[in-house]
């Protein structure tokens, strides 16, 4: 490991990472890691620590996926995302895709960020299984998985959010989330400590989407409260099945 990664805020993270990792079982012995690097500080935050030496976590291995959308047709993010990984050298697959000006046409009008997610994940779930991946690691932080569960309440009338380690296709893949105990402040602080390039999102939506507003939201709420997000994430540890609304019972007399 390098002196220059061994800060304060390296070693709290690194800690707390691990112990997302154990809580939930994310990373067993052997695994094969495919890391989708979006070029955005959180994903590159994950691959950095990811890529550094564990203390508790088992040994395994990784690749790098990135699927550009195809928002910047000039590719410039793209080709700052590329140099970065190789002068780090991943083992990295980039594709240039259409996705994100499809999901954004007349085709998509309704919900374009789902159909654009959709599209992303199903060609890393092939990528995956094509490097024989059985585990895929998203960077999605502490304040995401509050945020879903407020979206999901809001608009989906469900009470559900992202789990920190998700099987899917009858286990033959795990989607996991390492970066599940961690703040995205502290997310964006290290990025900034670490330097890393800093990309565009050059996505329409990503200044009027739903998870922005929940963010502002949630950020509105903090003045009057600091804890709301802390409460928030707690409480879905806390689950009181007596208290929540089932269907009632048809009575059958």
């Amino acid at each position: 490991m390098t002196g220059e990664k061994r800060t304060k805020l390296f070693l709290h993270l690194k800690k707390w990472m691990e112990k997302a990792i154990m809580d939930y079982g994310m990373i067993a012995p052997g695994d094969r890691l495919l890391v989708g690097v979006s070029g955005g500080a959180d994903s590159l935050v994950l691959l950095d620590l990811l890529n550094s030496p564990m203390i508790f976590v088992p040994s395994f291995t990784l690749q790098v996926v990135h699927i550009d959308p195809g928002f910047d047709l000039t590719y410039e993010g793209y080709r700052i995302l590329e140099n970065y990984l190789k002068a780090g050298g991943y083992d990295t697959i980039m594709e240039k895709t259409g996705i994100g000006p499809l999901s954004h046409s007349d085709y998509n009008k309704k919900n374009p960020c789902f159909l654009c997610s959709r599209l992303r994940r199903k060609r890393i779930f092939e990528i995956a299984a094509g490097r024989g991946c059985n585990k895929i690691a998203f960077a999605h932080h502490r304040d995401d998985i509050v945020e879903t569960l407020l979206i999901n309440m809001f608009y989906a009338r469900e009470i559900s959010t992202m789990v920190p380690n998700q099987r899917i296709f009858a286990g033959e893949l795990h989607i996991i989330r390492p970066l599940a105990y961690i703040r995205e402040a502290l997310v964006k602080k290290y990025a900034a400590e670490r330097r890393f390039p800093a990309i565009e999102n050059r996505c329409p939506t990503s200044k009027t989407s739903r998870r922005l507003y929940i963010k502002r939201l949630l950020d509105e709420l903090e003045k009057e409260n600091r804890d709301i997000r802390h409460n928030i994430f707690r409480s879905m540890h806390h689950v009181k099945q007596d208290y929540l609304l089932t269907k009632p019972v048809k009575n059958s007399g």
